[in-house]
């Protein structure tokens, strides 16, 4: 059986391959566009638009398809879209509770199999300084919510209730959990 992650993400793809897991990576090309308002809602739409998007032109394949958001103040956070960008959700951010929600897909067109939900952990943002939000502005592009918990030179989250690999953009206990699942189906 192929897999197939529908992610260039890094962390996706090294999340993965800690699990012993053997795929191939075909990002989806489908717009990251939903219409829906709660968080939750959101990432499984997205997930779901991604795995679907690659799934179609890999019938015979399990494809693998996520999204990943922060939720803060009444905003849905993505990933920021510049540098201005990046100093306004980290203002927004810092030393506030923030819920991060990713949304996962698994699907097999040709077995008529799928299967989606999400998984949410709370975080908590250390008060940072003028400067220090500056020097983190930009660091981080690629990552909703303008952060990484991963990179150790990133001190901006200072608890975390709930998955970590969540935090990081792919909750693995919560993967696997699913995975489980479709296997049975």
């Amino acid at each position: 059986m192929q897999f197939v992650l529908a992610s260039k993400s890094p962390r996706r793809i090294a999340l993965l391959k800690e699990l012993g897991m053997k795929f191939d990576i075909i990002p989806s090309q489908t717009p990251e566009n939903s219409t829906k308002k709660r968080p939750a809602a959101r990432v499984k739409e997205l997930a779901v638009q991604k795995a679907f998007d690659v799934a179609r032109k890999y019938p015979g394949a399990v494809v693998i398809g996520a999204d990943t958001l922060v939720y803060c103040k009444g905003e849905i956070i993505g990933k920021p879209k510049d540098r201005a960008d990046a100093l306004r959700i980290l203002k927004k951010l810092n030393g506030s509770w923030q819920s991060v929600y990713t949304g996962v897909c698994i699907i097999h067109l040709n077995g008529q199999k799928m299967l989606f939900g999400h998984e949410v952990s709370k975080c908590k943002a250390r008060k940072l300084s003028e400067a220090e939000l500056e020097h983190l502005a930009g660091k981080h592009m690629d990552k909703a919510g303008a952060y990484a918990v991963q990179d150790k030179d990133d001190q901006f989250i200072e608890k975390i209730v709930g998955s970590r690999t969540n935090v990081v953009g792919f909750p693995v206990e919560f993967f696997q959990k699913l995975f489980k699942e479709f296997v049975a189906l």
